[in-house]
């Protein structure tokens, strides 16, 4: 008998605001994440491992985080990385 678990396929609905969610979709698919985004659908994305979810995670926050917070995470990774040297 075959297994079919290695073939689930996890996909989520991604809300993402609709202005935003062609550059979502462009992107996730640069990265090789497979996903779909047809015409007045939510976006949807298969998560099959973790770095896929890390990269979904990543993007949307490009597009959803505030300036401010985009900086403020950047500086923390400069000082946690730069302060071992």
């Amino acid at each position: 008998m075959k297994s079919y678990s290695s073939e689930i396929e996890i996909k989520h609905l991604v809300e993402v605001n609709w202005v935003d969610r062609w550059q979502v979709y462009q992107r996730l698919e640069e990265l090789d994440v497979p996903c779909s985004c047809a015409a007045n659908q939510p976006l949807k994305v298969e998560i099959s491992n973790p770095t896929a979810a890390v990269q979904l995670w990543s993007v949307v926050r490009r597009f959803t985080a505030s300036r401010q917070d985009q900086i403020w995470t950047l500086e923390c990774c400069w000082k946690s990385r730069y302060q071992q040297f």
